[in-house]
C-alpha cells in the first residue's frame, strides 16, 4: 500500500464518518431553567406562545423585573416590558 493510497482510504473513511454524523443532529440548545450569579441577578429563558423566545432578569435587590423578547426569524432583541417586583406579587 503506497502513501496516495492510504492518504485517500483515510480521507474516504473521514468522509463516510463525517456523513454519518449529520445524519444524527444534536438537540437545540434549550434554556429552560434559571442561572444565579453571584450578585443575586436571575435570568430565566422561556418560549414564547407567539415564537422565538423571552428572557426575564430578575434583581431581587432592587425588586426588579427586566423582559426581554426575542425574534428568531428577524434575529432582533426588543424590551417586552420592565417593573417592580413588589406590584407584581401586591395582589396575590
Amino acid at each position: 500500500m503506497d502513501r496516495k493510497t492510504f492518504s485517500i482510504g483515510t480521507l474516504s473513511l473521514t468522509a463516510v464518518i463525517l456523513f454519518v454524523a449529520c445524519l444524527f443532529p444534536g438537540k437545540p440548545a434549550n434554556g429552560a431553567f434559571a442561572v444565579k450569579d453571584l450578585r443575586g441577578t436571575q435570568l430565566i429563558t422561556v418560549e414564547s406562545q407567539t415564537g422565538g423566545d423571552i428572557l426575564y432578569v430578575i434583581d431581587p435587590q432592587s425588586a426588579k423585573i427586566l423582559v426581554l423578547g426575542f425574534n428568531n426569524t428577524t434575529k432582533d432583541l426588543r424590551t417586552v416590558a420592565v417593573g417592580d417586583l413588589n406590584q407584581f406579587f401586591a395582589g396575590k
